[in-house]
């Protein structure tokens, strides 16, 4: 996978793991470090517009150096709380040419 698009195929894999799909989650928050990854990413995972990165991406928001996945799971967590959603993905991708990915449900 090419290096802005790694976060699908994380995903995809996380959500076989743990037996679900995506439409089991209301949001998807995705750090892009790259404007045109959230394209890629949103389209390879088949979310609609209005349930990823409702507030922004990293690129509206800051991207800090070593806070990132910090940022995007704590910002998720607040997203589904205000939202009243209990299931949401936070995936973020990292230089050597993979990613992370975390499934949440508030309950």
């Amino acid at each position: 996978a090419d290096f802005p698009y790694v976060p699908v195929p994380s995903v995809k894999n996380m959500l076989k793991r743990i037996g679900m799909k995506m439409d089991d989650f209301d949001l998807v928050e995705h750090n892009e470090a790259f404007s045109v990854a959230s394209i890629g990413v949103r389209s390879g995972l088949g979310v609609p517009p209005d349930r990823f990165n409702v507030r922004g991406g990293a690129v509206a928001l800051g991207h800090p150096l070593g806070a990132s996945g910090a940022i995007i799971t704590l910002r998720l967590l607040r997203e589904l709380e205000d939202l009243k959603m209990s299931r949401g993905i936070a995936t973020i991708c990292h230089g050597g040419g993979g990613a992370y990915s975390l499934a949440m449900e508030v309950v």
